[in-house]
This record gives structure tokens, sequence and C-alpha cells, in this order.
């Protein structure tokens, strides 16, 4: 069955009232996919967890994953046709908030080795070996909450920029060289901008160029998208000499998330999700330079 359309949201519920939709995906995912022992999947821990729910656009339960008071995360669970849409990143975003709202300055999982990758492209990193749990090869995992993350490759570029769009609430930064073939080109982040795009909120997402005409390579996702949603996305091309100097790229969220790269050409930078001052920060010197700039109206008017 191909991977299905439309829009998802995650909420945080009450595990009581929503235990029918938590176990609905879990034992889907869980017991029946993975066969893992029913009487091992529902366990004494649920009730003292906060967990999280993500539904599609008509409220069916399509993922879950919980946070115990000690900062495990666990339960993460996406039914098979929403896999690799943003769902898990949407439900690890949400925990992590409710963790730092907690006051935690860490959390750790058990990770399945099939999942190892996803977590750490999240920041998280290995501690220990692996090991054997319910009969699948797992490894301990940790990220701390009290600094900025390490994004060391494309790969945690890719998941780092998809999370931040898919935390957005109606606004969207993005200072980049020419949008950055490998990253802003890719199917995960098109995707979250199109939903964020679509959401119906009266989203602004702003676009900072140094290059607007290299920007123009053929097959340009974004330039696409941005024709078919104007009033959504935005482009300028930086003209002033002293800002073109300027060698960073980032993006930032009105969530407090932000992803910066200090070499704009580079994929290597630091990321958090609720770091609402230095987002603002990086906002406020954004929206200086977004008033000097020139508008792309080009952009608009090519049917790339």
């Amino acid at each position: 069955m191909s991977a299905p359309a439309g829009p998802f949201h995650v909420a945080s519920v009450d595990y009581r009232a929503a235990f029918d939709e938590l176990r609905a995906v879990r034992e889907t995912v869980f017991v029946q996919e993975q066969q893992v022992p029913v009487e091992l999947e529902i366990d004494a821990s649920d009730p003292r967890c906060r967990h999280v729910l993500a539904r599609d656009g008509g409220g069916r339960p399509i993922g879950t994953a919980r946070l115990d008071p000690e900062g495990k995360i666990g339960r993460m669970a996406v039914l098979r046709d929403w896999r690799a849409r943003g769902v898990g990143s949407a439900l690890l975003h949400a925990l992590l908030r409710i963790a730092r709202e907690d006051g935690l300055d860490r959390v750790s999982l058990h990770a399945q080795a099939g999942a190892i990758e996803f977590y750490r492209r999240h920041g998280f990193a290995p501690v220990g070996g692996r090991f054997m749990e319910a009969g699948i090869e797992h490894q301990s995992m940790q990220l701390r909450l009290d600094r900025p993350v390490a994004v060391e490759d494309r790969g945690a570029a890719i998941a780092t920029t998809t999370a931040i769009i898919l935390a957005a609430r109606r606004r969207l930064w993005i200072y980049s060289r020419e949008l950055d073939p490998g990253l802003y080109d890719q199917p995960g982040v098109i995707e979250a901008l199109r939903r964020f795009g679509t959401a119906g909120v009266g989203g602004e997402a702003r676009v900072l160029l140094h290059d607007a005409a290299a920007a123009l390579r053929p097959h340009a996702p974004l330039i696409g998208l941005a024709q078919r949603l104007p009033s959504v996305f935005a482009f300028r091309e930086v003209e002033d000499p002293v800002d073109r100097r300027y060698p960073s790229a980032f993006i930032a969220n009105d969530a407090g998330g932000y992803y910066f790269r200090a070499l704009g050409h580079r994929f290597d930078g630091e990321t958090e999700r609720d770091a609402r001052a230095r987002a603002r920060q990086l906002a406020d010197s954004f929206d200086l330079v977004w008033e000097r700039a020139r508008p792309c109206s080009e952009l608009r008017a090519l049917g790339i």
C-alpha cells in the first residue's frame, strides 16, 4: 500500500482517556509486526508516563510514544503506512518539549538496532554496548537537554531541518546561500514545508538567498512549492556588500527551534529545539537583513 496523503498532528494525551488509541497503535507495531509478547508491551510504567499521540487528518491514531518521570523515552511506534513521513520526528520533538517543561536536563532511551541512526540524527549518543530486549537488539542512547546538539553530517542536517519545520507554529526564517543542494531539495524537508504551507494557520516562511540565480537549478522543488503557495513563501536576495560577507546559514522557527551552521556551505553545525532566546536572536538578525534585501520576483514568475 502506498503512503497516505494528508496532514497529521501530535498532542499530549491522558493515558486512561486515550488508552484504546495508544494500544491500537502499539499492538499493531510491537505485537503483530515485531512479535513482542503482549504481556511485555503493556507494563506497570504506562500510568506513570507522559504520552503523546499522532492522529491523521481524520482523527485516527497513527503513532505514539511515552516519557517516564526519570526521562526515559519509550514505546515509540508509527503505523507502517505513515513511516518516513516525519511522524516519528514530530513525536520525538513533542516528548523533548515535555521533558524540558518538566525540568529534565537529559533524556534516554533504548533504541532498536534499526532505529539507532534515526535517534543519532536527532542528537542522541550511544551509551555502552548493544543488548537484547524482548528478543530484539537494542542500544542505550542519551541526549543532553541543557546544551546545543551537534549536527555532524547531511543525514543529521536533513532530520534536524525537518523537525524544526514540523515544530513551527506560524513563522519560519531560512537563511541559505543557494538553497543548499542536498538539504532543501530532499523529499522529507519538502514534505514538511508543504505541510507548513498548507496548514491553514496563516503561516509565513521567509527565505534569504545570497545567490538567487544559483538557486534556479533544474528541478528546485522548494521554488516550485513556493510558486504554488505564494502567500506563504517569500524570497529575497542579499545585496548589501556587508551582508553578503556573512558566512553562515540557519533555519529558525517561532517555537524556539533553530539549526545554525557557522559556515553556510557545510552541513555541520548546532541545533536546539527549545531555545527561544537564541531563535529570536537569529530571527531578529534575519529581519534586519530582509529589509535591505531585494525581493526575488523572478522566482515567482518562472515555471520550474
